[in-house]
């Protein structure tokens, strides 16, 4: 088969894909690419859990080494995670596992095609392909995919088209980051995905505090298991939260911030403090960017500032 990447039509035909490793993401987008038509003959997997992850989704793909997966694809999936990319590139590049003309994807936010320099110089078409989506190692992964955006980075317009190409093969939305800004949009995203997370987690076990012991009959006991009536209270105001703030913006804000109510914010800092100073201290942090991207009264500012 010619190499894609020096064909007239960038777009990629029929690939022979292999993953390293059969992780969260690397599996996920594996089976996506299966399903648009490629074949993904082989993964390196070593735990327990990957091992299971391969066989699970990817039941057709061989559990080979990492010099073998690379030796043998036309579309090289680099799926391991951030601190564990540039030693994969530099001793793949050392031991020529990768042959010249090969499509090397990795899947890190944070790095652009600069990480996979060594492979370049070998003659490998570097990209950078990054779903902007959290995963969770179960089959909702691979649909998630196909309404998730993909920051693109590559070397050229070829590779940018070949980007393009493959993302929108498995439905989802390619979006253009340069190698520049690679650290920028991954602050970005890991700021609101999992700092959201941290916000809820907080949220819910404050409100299981105020709502333990006064069940109606007929309610479950609130206690710490997931999915209780403290989620139940929290999830639609959350819910139209996010939505409100997607399409408004800083409208979108409400509550005792928004309106510079100072007495009403210092009794939820020491109500909280008295359950959890950290928990505290995160309350107070938000409350003090909130304030100023509403421009608060200097009198709210001046409470969240104090320590």
């Amino acid at each position: 088969m010619t190499s894609p990447g020096i064909t007239d039509d960038p777009a990629p035909a029929r690939l022979t894909v292999g993953i390293v490793s059969a992780g969260r993401v690397g599996t996920a987008i594996g089976a996506a690419l299966e399903r648009a038509g490629h074949v993904v003959f082989g993964v390196s997997a070593i735990s327990d859990a990957s091992i299971h992850r391969a066989h699970t989704r990817l039941p057709d793909a061989q559990i080979l080494p990492v010099h073998e997966v690379a030796a043998r694809s036309e579309l090289l999936i680099l799926a391991v995670p951030d601190a564990q990319l540039a030693g994969l590139v530099s001793g793949l590049a050392s031991t020529g596992a990768v042959r010249p003309g090969t499509l090397v994807a990795h899947t890190s936010g944070a790095n652009g095609i600069g990480v996979l320099a060594p492979l370049t110089e070998h003659g490998a078409t570097p990209l950078a392909i990054h779903p902007a989506m959290t995963f969770t190692g179960h089959d909702e992964d691979t649909l998630r995919l196909s309404n998730a955006c993909f920051g693109i980075t590559a070397a050229d317009e070829i590779g940018y088209a070949i980007a393009q190409s493959l993302v929108i093969e498995i439905g989802g939305e390619p979006v253009q980051v340069l190698e520049a800004n690679r650290t920028l949009y991954h602050a970005a995203l890991a700021h609101g995905s999992n700092h959201m997370v941290t916000l809820v987690v907080d949220a819910v076990a404050a409100l299981r505090e105020a709502l333990a012991g006064q069940e109606l009959l007929g309610q479950p006991i609130v206690d710490e298991q997931p999915g209780g009536i403290a989620e139940r209270v929290i999830a639609p105001l959350l819910s139209a939260a996010l939505d409100n703030a997607l399409r408004r913006g800083t409208a979108a804000l409400t509550g005792p911030v928004a309106r510079g109510d100072a007495p009403a914010v210092a009794a939820h800092l020491a109500e909280l403090d008295s359950l959890d100073p950290s928990l505290a201290a995160g309350y107070r942090a938000l409350s003090l960017r909130t304030a100023q991207l509403m421009g608060g009264r200097s009198e709210l500012i001046e409470l969240l500032e104090q320590r």
